[in-house]
């Protein structure tokens, strides 16, 4: 069975102080929900958030590592060391990722498979820009993104995994793919995995991650192939994000 999933991918924003804060909002308002909750803060935050979320049902995660154990990689850190903060997911492909530092679909793949022998669950972050969209090559863009990891990591390795679908003409713009386009891009997505293992793509959660707000939450959910969101903006404000993660109810 495919799990409700809703993961705040806070960028490069807080404080110690703004943390705790946001944090003990979240923790109050989403104490008993039908969802999983991930909080993905800057890396330099992890050692706070793995305390301050002890004892609840809210799980960790982080935004990116390089995929080296170790080395000469100034700036960098692993994925074995985010295991180390008790970071059971994070995110790789993010376009933001892939657009300001130049990321391939191979080496999005390199950091899937690293993610994956660290012990992590990764959440693939797949999507179009604009021009792509309109000039009709959505699926095509988002396929050979798929590909690349399938060819690296197999289809089987797509049982830990999640996949995020972020139209990048939709991040930050205050636009949003409408459900039905949403589902129609999710739908692609499972159809083209269950072409290499229907059971895998059955199971597996396909998140949206286009600026979901709590006002467009309900109504996405509801689509068949949308198992929960990747929120970005929405994620730093405590009432906006639980509105979202109560979508599910």
């Amino acid at each position: 069975m495919r799990k409700n999933l809703v993961a705040a991918n806070w960028k490069m924003h807080g404080s110690r102080s703004e943390n705790s804060r946001l944090l003990e909002a979240i923790k109050l308002g989403v104490s008993s929900l039908d969802c999983e909750v991930l909080i993905c803060p800057p890396s330099i935050y992890l050692e706070q958030l793995e305390k301050e979320l002890a004892g609840t049902n809210l799980a960790l995660g982080a935004q990116n590592a390089y995929p080296k154990h170790s080395g000469a990689f100034t700036g960098e850190v692993s994925f074995a060391m985010l295991t180390e903060f008790c970071c059971t997911h994070v995110i790789v492909g993010h376009s933001e990722r892939r657009e300001l530092f130049a990321e391939s679909n191979d080496f999005v793949a390199e950091k899937f498979i690293a993610a994956l022998e660290a012990g992590l669950s990764p959440i693939l972050c797949v999507g179009e820009t604009k021009a792509q969209r309109e000039r009709g090559e959505t699926n095509s863009v988002i396929l050979a993104q798929l590909k690349a990891v399938v060819n690296r990591a197999g289809i089987a390795a797509f049982a830990n995994a999640l996949v995020a679908y972020e139209p990048v003409w939709a991040i930050g713009s205050g636009l949003t793919a409408s459900p039905q386009q949403a589902q129609e891009v999710h739908a692609e997505i499972r159809r083209f995995l269950a072409e290499q293992d229907s059971d895998i793509s059955k199971k597996l959660s396909i998140l949206y991650g286009g600026s979901v707000k709590g006002s467009n939450a309900a109504e996405l959910f509801r689509q068949k192939d949308i198992d929960g969101g990747l929120v970005g903006g929405a994620s730093l404000n405590a009432e906006e994000f639980i509105t979202i993660c109560k979508a599910f109810d």
